[in-house]
């Protein structure tokens, strides 16, 4: 096994971690931890069990799983089943969540986990401690502080899991300000969109409603292919009070495996926030006909029900897409999240099928569900760690992360690949590892009679972003000091941009409004009254201005 390349003043504490599966693409997650005398699995998100199964013993002292999707819990049946008496901790809500994986009611039934309360340290033993936090992300989701301690120091190792800063629909983010100063000696964390910068969770969500508003005004049907635990329930919630979709005469229509964690997240709303228990308080969160939208499940694809008026369809993204396009005089506009990561990928033969359809158009939206760059390596300096290992994303992204100037001068940056071990001596000084290089494109510029031809190796398309970019062919190219900077604009963008240059004539917002003056609101029965508002923004006493209007 290989090992890495960090060198520092040692402490006499083992400490490393094996990578079984780092989160690569389509692999999982799926880390041993080793703290001093303890072995600790963090999530088992393999699909191929054999590495953990190869010996007659345990592959580790405990199990933690950090939350209820796939790629970090996969494996976690099977190796219940193999080793029944190892034990397996995580969060109350993520042990709800779990059996949503195995049909078979049985298996999925039996109490095998064991919860722990959220913030509350834990001894597992004399001298080992572990605690709960809340990850944003998803409902359940936790990242693990666990703490050795001996006769000469504690040491302190913590697992981010899948994380988030932002607040979600039906998760709230990460807290900074909890764990500030926490000062780890190893940080494990996740970098699925390495560098990338977001715009505001917010806007992001304002954004996708109104790409679903359009089809349905365009009279097209809208089908979201999700994963059935998480991103699909948080659209759901959006749908259900979304004020261009509040009290709407609308239809959405939900298969059965994402009604079925439907059902489980109405068990659990004391687990919620508390904006969720109130919303809840005066209308169902999901199931309720007398309320518009009305939502549904869909036990069947039928036709008959499909082509009755435009509707949204929010279906498991495994499930065969074909089925709901039996109709070709139905439009369909079919909505994919921009980062997919293990979701069905936009080049998927599958959607080959759809593309070959005048009836089909096939779009990316943004609705992040981890935290950018920005906020990755801010909550990175919050936390002062020794070491930090990248793990879950591509491994360009990853590599990007584990680059940055600002995160090498001050830790210790590991990106291993699965199959390494890491080796993480704890000292007071250390000689940072070899920095991973980013890949460099040469080419040439050549001015051309009122324009300017930008060319490039064909190698730079190995890279799976580069679909992101060929999908629309249109780059943005500007000045950043001395430096040009080459940006492609994806279909996103591009469909947001087209979107705010119609904003003054298709939507009630503040742009439009009587009371909008020097950005400002002057409606006195507003709650914005008085203060600086955006544009394009909303509230429910808008009024027209009619001379606008008859201009227009």
């Amino acid at each position: 096994m290989k090992k890495s390349q960090g060198k520092t003043l040692s402490s006499s504490l083992p400490l490393s971690c094996f990578v079984y599966a780092a989160g690569h693409e389509d692999e999982g997650v799926c880390l041993l931890l080793r703290i001093g005398e303890y072995r600790i699995l963090l999530d088992c998100g393999l699909e191929d069990l054999s590495a953990l199964l190869e010996q007659d013993r345990p592959p580790a002292d405990l199990v933690f799983c950090s939350h209820a999707h796939e790629d970090h819990c996969r494996g976690l049946l099977q190796l219940h089943q193999a080793f029944p008496q190892l034990p397996i901790y995580t969060s109350e809500v993520t042990a709800k969540l779990l059996p949503c994986h195995w049909s078979d009611e049985n298996l999925a039934n039996l109490s095998w986990c064991q919860t722990l309360p959220w913030r509350s340290p834990i001894n597992l033993d004399a001298n080992l401690q572990i605690e709960l936090v809340p990850a944003g992300h998803l409902p359940g989701a936790a990242a693990i502080i666990i703490t050795h301690t001996t006769t000469e120091r504690s040491y302190t190792v913590m697992y981010s899991g899948d994380c988030s800063v932002s607040n979600f629909q039906l998760a709230e983010g990460m807290s900074i300000e909890n764990l500030r100063g926490l000062a780890p000696d190893v940080l494990i964390m996740e970098g699925t969109y390495g560098t990338v910068r977001h715009s505001h969770r917010r806007l992001q969500e304002k954004q996708l409603m109104e790409r679903i508003n359009r089809a349905l005004d365009a009279g097209k049907n809208v089908l979201l292919p999700v994963p059935f635990i998480g991103l699909g329930q948080e659209i759901l919630k959006l749908l259900r009070s979304h004020h261009q979709f509040t009290g709407r005469d609308l239809d959405i229509w939900v298969d059965n495996s994402v009604a079925l964690t439907c059902d489980v997240y109405l068990e659990l709303l004391s687990q919620f926030p508390e904006s969720v228990q109130n919303f809840a308080k005066h209308q169902s969160l999901f199931w309720d006909e007398r309320i518009c939208p009305r939502m549904r499940r869909l036990e069947h694809p039928d036709s008959s029900v499909i082509g009755k008026n435009p509707g949204v369809f929010l279906v498991d993204y495994r499930s065969d897409l074909w089925q709901y396009m039996t109709d070709e005089e139905e439009e369909w506009v079919v909505l994919l999240p921009e980062h997919p990561q293990h979701y069905i990928q936009p080049d998927s033969p599958r959607l080959e099928l759809l593309r070959s359809l005048s009836s089909v158009t096939i779009e990316t939206y943004l609705l992040a569900e981890h935290s950018d760059g920005r906020n990755t390596t801010q909550l990175i300096h919050n936390l002062r760690p020794q070491h930090v290992i990248f793990v879950h994303g591509l491994l360009n992204y990853l590599l990007e992360l584990a680059s940055l100037e600002e995160l090498r001068n001050r830790y210790q940056i590991h990106s291993p690949a699965q199959g390494i071990l890491v080796e993480l001596p704890i000292g007071d000084r250390f000689v940072q590892p070899k920095a991973p290089q980013p890949i460099y494109y040469e080419g040439e510029i050549n001015e051309v009679v009122g324009t300017i031809a930008i060319i490039l190796p064909d190698s730079i398309t190995d890279d799976p972003r580069w679909n992101n970019v060929a999908d629309t062919g249109i780059i943005q190219a500007r000045w950043q000091g001395d430096e040009l900077v080459v940006k492609g604009i994806s279909q996103r963008e591009l469909l947001n941009s087209n979107s705010q240059a119609r904003i003054s004539s298709d939507l009630d917002c503040c742009s439009r409004c009587l009371h909008y003056n020097n950005q400002r609101c002057w409606n006195q029965f507003s709650p914005l009254y008085g203060f600086k508002v955006i544009p394009e923004g909303y509230c429910p006493v808008f009024e027209p201005n009619e001379t606008e209007d008859e201009a227009t």
